[in-house]
C-alpha cells in the first residue's frame, strides 16, 4: 500500500474527470494549457460582469463597457460589391430600445447561431452617440434557461480566456462542476499561511471564479498569488542554501597592494556609493561562501571602476579573473580601459572574443605558474601569474579554460541567460560571481529573477557631468533637428544617430533602416563626416569606425541599437533616435546613456509619429525623467516581465495570479515565509 505522500492528489487527475469533458473538449482545453483538474480550477478569469442588474439599452453610454440582455428581432449578412468584404448584423431589443451588433468578415455559422427569437447577453461599448445604437464585435452569450442558469446570470460572473470552439458559458459551467466535485480536495500548502489574515486556499479558488462581491476577487487573487510567490521564494532560497552547503569560498578579499596604486592613478575619486558597494563586495570575497552579488547602477554611475577594484582583490590573492560582456564593442572597450589601468600595475590583460583570441588555435589554457613579463614594481610572484581575461560568449566555449579562477564578472547581465552565467562559473571551483547591469531592475523582479543573489546599488552619479535634456519631436521637425546637430558639431561636439533596423522589407515602409538613411545623414550633416556601424559589419571594420569616432575623425556615428552598451565617448553630446516608438523604455534609456558622459550639456532627441497610447506614454516618460529605476518600473508596467526580460530570463516565472508590476509586498511576505520555513 502506498504512503499518503506518494498518492497523487485528485487534482492531478486529467481534466476529463470533470463531467462534460470528453475527448474533443479535452483537446480544446489543452490549447489553454488546461490538462488537469487543478489547471481548470486555476484558470484565472480575465474579467467579470455584474449580471445582478443589466443596463438597459436606452441607457448605454459611449466608450463605457456594459452588459445588456436582449432578444434578436432581425439578423442577416450584408455583402459589399467591391472586394469580398462582408458584415453580419443582428438587432437586439430589450423593451427600452434597439441595439445593432455588427461583425465584419461574417462567418458561415453566424446565421444559424444568431436566429430571431433567441435571447443573448451582449457585452461591448457603443461606437458613438449616433442612432442606431451600435456595438462592433461585441462578446455575446446565449441565455439558455435551465438548472444551471444561476451560474450565468443574477450574480457577478467570470469571463475566462477562451479558444475557438469553447464558449464562456461552457468554461464557466465546467469550472462550477469541478468545484462542486473537487473543492474539498484543495489543501493548504506545506508552508501554511495565517488563516486569520487570509481565506483558505479552497475558499480563494471559489471566490476567484464566483465572488459574492468584486472585493472578493482582490482578496482571493492576493491569497493565490502569495501561494505562488512562496513556492518561488522557497525554490530560490533552497537553491542558495544548497549552494552554500556544498561550496567554500576562495580567499579573494585582497590586501590593497594593487588597489592603492590603482586608485592613486585613476584620476578621479570614487563616489560614496561606489565605496559602500566595494565594502560589501570585499566582505563577500573574504567570507565563508562564494560571493553571488548583483551590482545595479544607472548608466554612467561608475560600475566599471567598481568591477576593476573587485578584480584587483582577486588578483592580489593570486587568482585569475574572467569578465564577460555581451558584445564585441563592449568587450573591446573593457579591454582598452583595463589594459590602461592594469598593465602599469604588472597585471596581464587578455582578450577572448569570436574574432580575437589569445593564441593561434582559437582556444587557449592558462596554467598555474604562467608568468607575466610585464610585471611592474607593485607585482609579487602571486600577482605575476594572475590574469584578467575579457571576452564575449567565446568565454563559454569548451576551448577556453582558466586555472585558479577566483572571480567571474558578467557585465550587462540582462543580455545573458541564467544557464550562460552558470556555464562560465563552472569553469572554476566555486569562484566568486559579480553580475552587473545598467538596466535597473524593478524591485519585484530583483526579488524573483535574481532572488538568489545579494544586491548592491550604486545610487549616485559622479560629479562633473553635464545635464541631459530629452525632447520628443515628429518627423516634420527633422530638418531643424539636423540644423541643431550640425551647430553642435561645428562647436566641437559629436553625435549619435540611431535607427531601429539594418535593412527594411517593403512591408515596413514606415520604419527607417540605417543602411538606407546613411547617405541622407551624410548629406544633411555635410561637410562633417559620418560613420556607419551595425551588427552586419565585419569586426575589424567596426573597431576602425569606433576608433575614428573616439578620435573625432568621425563627427556623427550612424548606427543601430548595437551601441546601447559599450560606447563611451565623452565628447558626444547629441543622441538622435528615429522611429523611437520601436524601442523599449529600457533600451531608449540605455541609448541615452551614451551621452552626458562629459562636462558638456547633452541632448537626446526622440523622433516619432506614433499615435498609439502606449508608445506615447513611453516617450513621455523619457522626457520627464532620467532616473533609470523609475523608467524600469514604468517599463515593467507597460510591457510586463516577458517583454522586458525575454523568455530566456522570464520563462521561470509563469505566474497565474501573481503580478510582478504590483505585488512587491506579497513577494516580501513570501520571502519571509520561505526563510522561516527553511531555518
Amino acid at each position: 500500500m502506498s504512503s499518503p505522500e506518494t498518492n497523487p492528489s485528485p487534482l492531478a487527475a486529467p481534466v476529463s474527470s470533470v463531467w462534460g469533458v470528453g475527448e474533443e473538449r479535452a483537446k480544446l482545453l489543452a490549447r489553454l494549457d488546461i490538462f488537469t483538474v487543478e489547471d481548470l480550477l486555476l484558470h484565472k478569469p480575465r474579467r467579470y460582469e455584474d449580471r445582478r442588474k443589466f443596463l438597459a439599452i436606452r441607457d448605454l453610454k459611449v466608450k463605457e463597457a456594459a452588459t445588456v440582455r436582449g432578444t434578436i428581432v432581425a439578423a442577416g449578412i450584408k455583402r459589399f460589391k467591391k472586394g469580398t468584404r462582408s458584415m453580419f448584423e443582428c438587432v437586439f431589443e430589450d423593451g427600452t430600445a434597439r441595439l445593432h451588433c455588427r461583425w465584419w468578415q461574417a462567418q458561415s455559422w453566424m446565421p444559424d447561431w444568431y436566429t430571431v427569437g433567441r435571447e443573448f447577453l451582449i457585452y461591448g461599448k457603443l461606437d458613438d452617440d449616433k442612432k442606431p445604437r451600435t456595438f462592433t464585435h461585441p462578446e455575446t452569450e446565449l441565455v439558455e434557461p435551465g438548472d444551471d442558469e444561476f451560474i450565468h446570470v443574477n450574480r457577478i460572473v467570470p469571463v475566462h480566456p477562451l479558444t475557438e470552439g469553447l464558449t464562456a458559458r461552457v468554461v464557466r459551467s465546467l469550472i462550477w462542476r469541478a468545484l462542486e466535485r473537487f473543492e474539498g480536495e484543495i489543501k493548504e500548502p506545506a508552508i501554511a499561511l495565517d488563516l486569520k489574515l487570509h481565506p483558505t486556499r479552497a475558499n480563494a479558488v471559489r471566490m476567484i471564479h464566483f465572488p459574492a462581491e468584486l472585493t472578493d476577487v482582490v482578496i482571493a487573487r492576493q491569497r493565490l498569488a502569495l501561494d505562488e510567490f512562496v513556492v518561488l521564494q522557497t525554490q530560490i532560497q533552497a537553491r542558495r542554501k544548497k549552494f552554500e552547503a556544498q561550496s567554500k569560498a576562495l580567499p579573494c578579499s585582497g590586501d590593497n597592494r594593487l588597489m592603492k596604486p590603482f586608485l592613486a592613478q585613476l584620476g578621479f575619486k570614487l563616489t560614496e556609493a561606489q565605496t559602500k558597494v566595494l565594502r560589501e563586495i570585499r566582505a563577500d570575497m573574504g567570507g565563508a561562501h562564494p560571493m553571488r552579488r548583483l551590482l545595479q547602477g544607472d548608466v554612467g554611475s561608475g560600475k566599471t571602476a567598481v568591477a576593476a577594484c573587485s578584480a584587483l582583490m582577486a588578483l592580489e590573492g593570486g587568482f585569475n579573473v574572467a569578465l564577460m560582456a555581451p558584445t564585441e564593442i563592449l568587450a573591446e572597450q573593457h579591454f582598452r580601459n583595463f589594459s590602461k589601468w592594469f598593465e602599469p600595475l604588472g597585471v596581464k590583460v587578455e582578450m577572448q572574443t569570436g574574432s580575437r583570441k589569445s593564441g593561434e588555435d582559437g582556444g587557449w589554457r592558462m596554467e598555474d605558474g604562467e608568468g607575466n613579463d610585464r610585471a611592474g614594481k607593485h607585482s609579487t610572484s602571486n600577482i605575476q601569474r594572475s590574469t584578467l581575461t575579457i571576452g564575449t560568449h567565446a568565454l563559454l566555449t569548451g576551448g577556453f579554460e582558466l586555472a585558479r579562477l577566483g572571480l567571474v564578472i558578467i557585465d550587462e547581465q540582462h543580455k545573458f541567460g541564467v544557464t550562460q552565467r552558470e556555464t562560465l562559473v563552472r569553469k572554476g571551483n566555486y569562484p566568486h560571481l559579480l553580475v552587473m547591469t545598467a538596466t535597473p531592475i524593478p524591485r519585484t523582479l530583483g526579488l524573483t529573477l535574481y532572488g538568489d543573489l545579494d544586491v548592491s546599488v550604486i545610487d549616485e552619479l559622479p560629479g562633473g557631468r553635464g545635464a541631459i535634456k530629452t525632447f520628443v519631436r515628429t518627423t516634420a521637425k527633422l530638418p531643424k533637428v539636423f540644423d541643431f546637430i550640425r551647430e553642435k558639431i561645428a562647436g566641437g561636439r559629436q553625435a549619435y544617430i540611431v535607427y531601429p533596423r539594418v535593412e527594411v522589407a517593403d512591408t515596413d515602409k514606415d520604419i527607417k533602416a540605417v543602411n538606407k538613411e546613411f547617405p541622407n545623414v551624410q548629406k544633411a550633416l555635410g561637410p562633417f563626416k559620418a560613420g556607419l556601424l551595425h551588427g552586419q559589419i565585419k569586426p575589424a571594420d567596426k573597431e576602425a569606425v569606433m576608433a575614428d569616432f573616439r578620435a573625432n575623425k568621425i563627427q556623427a556615428l550612424v548606427a543601430t541599437s548595437l551601441i546601447e552598451v559599450g560606447v563611451d565617448v565623452p565628447n558626444a553630446t547629441v543622441m538622435l533616435i528615429e522611429n523611437a516608438e520601436h524601442f523599449g523604455l529600457a533600451q531608449l534609456h540605455q541609448l541615452r546613456g551614451r551621452i552626458g558622459r562629459g562636462a558638456h550639456e547633452s541632448f537626446c532627441i526622440l523622433i516619432s509619429d506614433a499615435l498609439h497610447p502606449e508608445a506615447l506614454a513611453r516617450l513621455k516618460i523619457m522626457e520627464e525623467t532620467n532616473d533609470g529605476f523609475k523608467i524600469a518600473e514604468a517599463d515593467l508596467k507597460l510591457r510586463g516581465p516577458g517583454e522586458l526580460l525575454g523568455q530566456e530570463q522570464s520563462g521561470a516565472m509563469k505566474l497565474r495570479f501573481g503580478d510582478l508590476t504590483e505585488d512587491l509586498n506579497l513577494i516580501r511576505q513570501a520571502r519571509d515565509l520561505a526563510a522561516g520555513a527553511l531555518k
